[in-house]
């Protein structure tokens, strides 16, 4: 099994970018699980960004509400993150989690003033 996060890099505030999580050898099991989205900035805790159930169901950090987009596909075995907006704050390394189980390794977002 391994997730892969990958789409991170560099651009100015207010700009966006789409993050992919793409989960190899899960099968079918990914889409039967919840997939999250978390945030570590340097020298903080890592925080939870966003979460998508199996019904679609979908949830924010007050920080990033109506700013980014969680989504899912299913029939890829991935799940995307798009963040539109973007402010200096959101700098961090972003991780993907599949049920609780599966993490990825992140990628980072630097977001310039």
């Amino acid at each position: 099994v391994q997730l892969q996060a990958c789409g991170g890099g560099l651009v100015q505030a207010g700009g966006s970018l789409r993050l992919s999580c793409v989960a190899s050898g899960l099968g079918s099991i990914f889409g039967l699980a919840t997939v999250r989205w978390h945030r570590q900035a340097p020298g903080k805790q890592r925080e939870l960004v966003a979460v998508v159930t199996t019904g679609r169901s979908t949830t924010y950090a007050d920080s990033v509400t109506g700013r980014f987009t969680i989504s899912r596909d299913n029939a890829k075995n991935t799940a995307y993150l798009q963040m539109n907006t973007l402010k200096p704050e959101d700098t961090a390394v972003y991780y993907c989690d599949v049920g609780a189980t599966y993490w990825g390794q992140g990628t980072l977002v630097t977001v310039s003033s």
